[in-house]
């Protein structure tokens, strides 16, 4: 049973420019206040994994702290709860990158929700530590959301890479 289409194409390098814009794009769709709405994916957490995943030696967890650091004090969290989670989630994808590059995005996508899963837990139990309530189950509701927008998210930031390196006009791609 095939899964997915591999394409044969070879993806241009990846801008560096690129990368972080996409990552400043999450941190603004993560201050959108939808914190009330369960299901609602932590933007920030996806688009870290997928470029630490896709490009570990451009983005690691320095910028998963730095990362963190923002969600926190733009959200108003306890301090650290998003910088010691991300943090976390960009050692594990770091980690896990030669092996996760391997399966298609649909399997890649199994590999990461644990990821989002344990991120998540740390959120939950530094903000125990901090003196909050359990936030309940629905609470992790958004790393299986997270996931299923996995592979929208992985075409969606290779999308610039496809681009053909020689133009051609009588060429309609």
């Amino acid at each position: 049973m095939q899964l997915t289409n591999r394409s044969n194409r070879i993806l241009l390098p990846v801008r560096v420019w690129f990368v972080y814009l996409s990552l400043v794009i999450a941190l603004g769709l993560d201050y959108i206040p939808t914190s009330r709405i369960p299901g609602i994916p932590d933007w920030v957490a996806l688009v870290l994994a997928f470029w630490c995943i896709r490009e570990p030696r451009v983005i690691g967890m320095g910028a998963g702290f730095v990362l963190g650091v923002l969600i926190d004090i733009g959200q108003g969290a306890a301090m650290g709860q998003h910088a010691l989670a991300y943090v976390v989630l960009a050692w594990f994808a770091g980690e896990l990158s030669r092996r996760i590059m391997w399966f298609p995005a649909l399997l890649q996508a199994l590999h990461v929700l644990p990821m989002l899963l344990i991120a998540q837990a740390l959120m939950v139990a530094v903000r125990m530590v901090a003196g909050n309530e359990f936030p309940g189950w629905w609470y992790f509701i958004s790393s299986f959301t997270g996931v299923l927008l996995w592979w929208p998210l992985t075409y969606l930031l290779l999308l610039p890479q496809f681009q053909p390196v020689e133009r051609d006009e009588n060429r309609p791609i």
